[in-house]
């Protein structure tokens, strides 16, 4: 496959086999999708130890590389997490099954009755970095929405994302389902990323689910329409009617949990009139936790904080790195949101309840949260059982993109010899 041809080649052969699927799959009934889900989970669990084998190799390959510790963390599996990718597959079987489901529907004086049912998009094509459980998550809500999926996974996940798609493989051969409906792309050769981006004739959306490389990557070289999942730029405000001890146990969560992942906190805004009440715990409290806190202005004055520089705005660390600066209040705080977010999540802190209605209502991020977590910004938590990224556009589906946000639309129409005058 290091020929050029031969990558365009094995690509439409992927391509047009998840076509066929596809056209099967949107008709499959749900007891079918569901012994799949099953089964997978099965074979994930019952193979765990060559899953963890598998990811051994591409932590070795990630070192090589040089990837970042936080990268790492997003690279590495152990038991408990394969036992959150079989859960997560679990889940996905026990939800309703989207694809039929009548979202409404009306009389008309003509005699006409008009359903309007969802229905599977087609072929789903995703491209992702270092997180190998991702091939469940996409692999399992793509089977649940009816959609075929053709999965390109990052270069330094290669052999684990291999080691789980064949665990899905054996949940659709037991389900009796095509194996099709579940590719991966069998190639690190980037050449392969370019041809999903052209395909037209046989995939309907891609999913970019990465950083903004990769994102801004699929964003200009695409045909194929895109589901963009931006930077996860995330802020936590914390106003001056914020609970002291619940806003340090949201920021140190929202930063620390795990700081590798598109929900954590990279930035902390602070009201002046908090600050000065309650004095600089939160900035210790991330200090404690050995948090590079990097501070503007009079909080760069902190015994262990850095100067906070003007590209230190608007950045996705996913490390432990956070910028924080003082507002003045929570529109001051808004106006740095929308000048630096990336329309992801971002959170409010505070007990004034219409303090927080105008955060929910003045702000256009895909997610706002009030006295709570950022790291709550995941399909899962969402009780969608996973998720197949978290989209910051405003075009068909966002936030957490879901089995139901994998479907589309089409209108059922029944007359009984109606006919226009």
């Amino acid at each position: 496959m290091k020929d050029l041809d031969d990558i365009q080649t094995v690509m439409a052969r992927i391509g047009a086999r998840a076509r066929a699927a596809a056209t099967e799959l949107a008709f499959t009934d749900p007891e079918h999708k569901y012994a799949a889900l099953v089964g997978a989970a099965h074979a994930v669990w019952d193979r765990r130890q060559e899953i963890l084998d598998a990811n051994c190799e591409d932590l070795v390959y990630g070192e090589e590389k040089g990837l970042s510790p936080a990268m790492m963390d997003r690279l590495t599996l152990d038991e408990g997490r394969i036992r959150g990718i079989v859960d997560g597959l679990r889940a996905v079987a026990e939800q309703t099954d989207p694809v039929g489901q009548v979202m409404t529907e009306w009389d008309r004086p003509s005699g006409l009755h008009i359903r309007r049912v969802r229905t599977p998009l087609g072929v789903v094509g995703v491209i992702y970095e270092s997180r190998p459980n991702v091939t469940a998550d996409a692999g399992g809500l793509c089977l649940k929405s009816g959609n075929a999926v053709i999965l390109r996974g990052g270069s330094e996940s290669f052999h684990s994302s291999t080691a789980i798609h064949s665990c899905l493989v054996d949940g659709l051969k037991q389900a009796h389902l095509p194996e099709d409906a579940i590719q991966l792309v069998p190639t690190r050769d980037r050449e392969a990323v370019t041809c999903m981006l052209k395909d037209t004739a046989n995939i309907d959306v891609i999913v970019p689910r990465g950083g903004k490389g990769l994102v801004g990557l699929v964003q200009r070289e695409a045909r194929v329409p895109v589901f963009a999942h931006l930077e996860g730029i995330c802020h936590v405000y914390i106003d001056k009617w914020a609970d002291p001890e619940m806003a340090e146990k949201i920021v140190v969560n929202a930063k620390t949990r795990r700081t590798g992942i598109c929900g954590a906190a990279e930035c902390l805004l602070i009201d002046w009139k908090y600050y000065t009440e309650h004095g600089p715990r939160l900035i210790e409290a991330l200090l404690e936790k050995g948090v590079e806190v990097r501070a503007d202005k009079e909080l760069s004055k902190i015994p262990g904080t850095v100067p906070a520089k003007d590209d230190d705005w608007g950045r996705e660390y996913l490390d432990k790195i956070i910028a924080v600066k003082l507002v003045d209040g929570v529109d001051d705080a808004m106006a740095h949101i929308r000048k630096y977010g990336s329309q992801h999540t971002d959170a409010i802190v505070t007990r004034d309840q219409p303090t927080a209605d105008r955060f929910f209502q003045r702000l256009d991020s895909a997610i706002l949260m009030h006295n709570a977590s950022t790291q709550f910004a995941d399909g899962g938590e969402f009780g969608m059982g996973a998720e197949i990224g978290i989209a910051t556009g405003k075009m068909h589906a966002r936030g957490p993109v879901g089995a139901e946000q994998l479907t589309s639309f089409k209108y059922l129409v029944s007359g009984n010899g109606a006919v226009r005058p």
